[in-house]
């Protein structure tokens, strides 16, 4: 994290008093499919400063040279470089891994099954699996991990209490495009986002869907509020598939809105919306978005061997770069 001007000051202002200079921060990385770990980052990268700037990597987003020079010295040696917290529990590298593995082990914390274990030193989970950015830990959910992202935020007299309702897996631009379209549907929108239980996903889904298990889509979704203007407001943590008179009560529901995608009958083949619709306060939104979960998903098998190369060819630069490093401190001393 680099943090520009943090020790600068100002010009002066009227009466001779200096004016300090906004903090101006700047951070980078590749944030292929953006997930919460990258919405935390950012949330932390924001609170160092006045005004942040985010750099997109091309293919290699490994912070280092191949001879161990770390990228950043320079502005760690002027005293600029910050770094934010890691979020342990999620990469890039592991959604992805549980897409090629087609299982549903990431669902619990159970033990993965064979299929899991045999393929988890492609995707930097195994024990052959020793680098620091390549690899993952096991996902904690905590409720300061929830707090830190949660808004806090209680409907006022004159929102227009709108909920929606699915698996907001992966969470992408389509889902953004579809809440940001709610949110202008009223004045003051107070969006409550319902996400289903896993198995409730994987009833209607199928295969190992969902890809990021509750508490994953539970973050992800409340850092929705962090990304993208604070389009929702708050999540209902394992929201019942059909969206039913108690709820609509409960939340003083104003209006109900789904998107364009397919609506999977309930259990015993009823409409899952349909008290919503008796209230006629139904609505469809179109995101103007064609990015889903299973295109994203489908990319990513098409090109699964291709994947596998670049990530071991990726971890054992890393791995390379680790022991140029460890070479290079052996020899200081």
């Amino acid at each position: 994290m680099l943090r520009n001007g943090a020790a600068g000051g100002g010009g002066p202002a009227a009466g001779g008093a200096a004016v300090p200079r906004p903090v101006r921060v700047w951070c980078d990385g590749c944030y292929d499919m953006v997930h919460y770990g990258h919405s935390n980052q950012l949330r932390q990268a924001r609170a160092m400063g006045d005004y942040l700037i985010v750099g997109v990597h091309t293919d290699d987003d490994i912070t280092l040279t191949i001879d161990g020079k770390d990228t950043y010295e320079e502005v760690k040696t002027a005293g600029r470089y910050r770094e934010c917290k890691r979020t342990q529990g999620v990469s890039t590298t592991d959604l992805v891994g549980r897409m090629l593995l087609m299982t549903k082990a990431h669902h619990s914390n159970i033990d993965e099954d064979l299929d899991y274990r045999k393929h988890t030193d492609n995707f930097g989970k195994g024990p052959k699996g020793h680098s620091p950015w390549t690899g993952v830990s096991q996902f904690l959910q905590t409720s300061q991990k929830i707090i830190q992202f949660a808004s806090g935020k209680e409907p006022q007299p004159g929102d227009t209490i709108i909920y929606v309702a699915g698996a907001f897996d992966l969470f992408h631009i389509g889902h953004v495009d579809f809440l940001e379209k709610v949110h202008q549907l009223a004045e003051k929108p107070y969006i409550i986002a319902g996400l289903h239980f896993d198995q409730e996903v994987n009833r209607y889904k199928g295969k190992n869907y969902p890809i990021m298990n509750i508490h994953e889509r539970t973050l992800s979704v409340l850092a929705c509020r962090v990304r993208v203007c604070r389009y929702v407001s708050e999540v209902v943590i394992g929201a019942p598939y059909a969206v039913t008179a108690d709820l609509l009560d409960h939340f003083r529901v104003t209006l109900v809105c789904h998107g364009m995608t397919e609506v999977v009958p309930d259990k015993d083949g009823s409409d899952p919306y349909e008290e919503p619709k008796r209230r006629s306060i139904f609505q469809l939104v179109d995101s103007g978005s064609n990015l889903t979960t299973d295109l994203i998903v489908q990319r990513i098998i098409k090109n699964r061997l291709e994947f596998e190369a670049r990530n071991q060819k990726k971890e054992a630069k890393e791995l390379a770069v680790l022991e140029a490093m460890k070479r290079l401190e052996d020899e200081k001393h």
